[in-house]
């Protein structure tokens, strides 16, 4: 590790420069520079012990959320310490996390200096990374520290295993800093174990992601007797791909209505145009019109989508055909209910990616695979039926990762 802290540091000092100014000339922002040299302007938070709880993006931070909550529920008297990676992870982390964090801020360079500079400032009593955050330095730091350091969460992409698997011998003294580290599944463990990791110190926990509860819904919009298909967190460009293959759909099977709902309120009067446009007599869920009126009722109130998903066949996911990255699928999948969605889903892609695997979720990456798979669930009962399963059995598989967390950080 005094190699790794030595070269680390060289590399650093030379390139940074030239990231820095590549970065201002395409535009990027360097925000989070100060914090990351380990330069942070921390509030006291008293003499109570300091979890750290590091995600480093925004489907990470996401994750992290209900954690957070139940971390300052469960240990009220522990101060949470939130950082992020990136800086659209700090702009989610600032906006969820500003009732529940003590503290939220940047995670620092791999490097001696900034870690150590972090360590001193932040002070630690024990720290969670999530997912596939293994930064050696700073696994080290924390060990000759005693400070407890997990890996929670978490995974390792197929890519990143072949990667790491031609260095394992410098991944095994790296893991050996790690108090334990905690996966989402068993084909994860694993994957840990073969590139270095002791096999005691690794577990299966599940995914936090999956720790999603039905809410309570009595939906009453004339909906019996007919199949309803959802839109939902739809983007600009995605409603006439929706509206578009809806109708066509329609065509085949009269008994299909739609309930789209933009991810965006304001853009409701540009989705009314383009409906009118398309030629659909629609309705608005806030003037309680329903679907033994209306093919098409657009949801425009706030609130209520999540509970929407428990009367529909099955969604489509929207923010996955343009660059947002995509929205969790989990709302609708947590009432058994196949969702679909475009190629754009990298805020989300480990939930997509499990869903995937089965019949549960589908990533289509044009307009007309969209279409056709919406046809094979209204057109083939087995299969659907069969989606509709795979949906149950997938959270089954994955849920009580919160539980496992808590009990485990009880011990310490």
């Amino acid at each position: 590790m005094f190699l790794y802290g030595i070269l680390s540091t060289v590399v650093f000092i030379v390139g940074m420069p030239f990231v820095l100014g590549a970065r201002k000339i395409i535009g990027k922002s360097n925000a989070g520079i100060k914090e990351k040299l380990g330069f942070i302007d921390m509030p006291e938070l008293g003499e109570e012990d300091i979890i750290m709880l590091h995600g480093v993006s925004v489907g990470e931070v996401i994750a992290l959320e209900n954690l957070a909550k139940q971390l300052k529920k469960t240990f009220p008297h522990k101060k949470l310490v939130v950082t992020t990676g990136t800086k659209t992870g700090q702009e989610i982390a600032q906006k969820k996390y500003a009732e529940i964090a003590d503290f939220i801020t940047y995670f620092p360079y791999d490097i001696p200096f900034c870690v150590n500079k972090f360590l001193d400032t932040i002070k630690p009593s024990i720290v969670l990374i999530a997912e596939t955050e293994i930064w050696p330095y700073f696994a080290y730091a924390c060990n000759e520290r005693s400070i407890p350091i997990f890996i929670i969460n978490g995974r390792i992409s197929d890519s990143t295993f072949k990667s790491y698997e031609k260095v394992k011998f410098f991944f095994k003294k790296v893991f050996e800093n790690f108090t334990a580290i905690y996966t989402q599944s068993e084909d994860d463990r694993k994957k840990y174990i073969e590139i270095g990791a002791s096999e005691n110190k690794v577990e299966v926990m599940g995914n936090l992601k999956f720790d999603v509860k039905r809410k309570d819904a009595d939906i009453q919009m004339g909906q019996q007797g007919y199949r309803v298909i959802i839109a939902g967190s739809t983007h600009s460009g995605e409603d006439e791909i929706v509206l578009k293959t809806f109708k066509e759909l329609k065509e085949k099977h009269s008994d299909i209505k739609l309930l789209l709902a933009p991810r965006h309120p304001k853009r409701i009067p540009d989705v009314e145009s383009l409906a009118k446009r398309m030629g659909f007599n629609y309705g608005l869920r806030s003037r309680d019109d329903k679907f033994n009126e209306y093919d098409l009722i657009l949801l425009d109130t706030l609130g209520e989508l999540g509970k929407m998903y428990s009367i529909c066949e099955f969604a489509f996911i929207g923010g996955s055909f343009n660059k947002t990255g995509g929205h969790n699928p989990l709302e609708a999948t947590v009432y058994d209910k196949p969702t679909i969605t475009g190629p754009s889903i990298h805020n989300f892609k480990d939930i997509y990616w499990t869903l995937d695997k089965t019949d549960a979720g589908k990533i289509v990456k044009t307009p007309e695979e969209l279409k056709n798979y919406m046809d094979k669930l209204l057109s083939d009962k087995d299969f659907y039926n069969k989606a509709c399963q795979d949906c149950k059995t997938v959270f089954e598989a994955q849920q009580g990762a919160l539980d496992f967390v808590i009990s485990k950080l009880k011990e310490y």
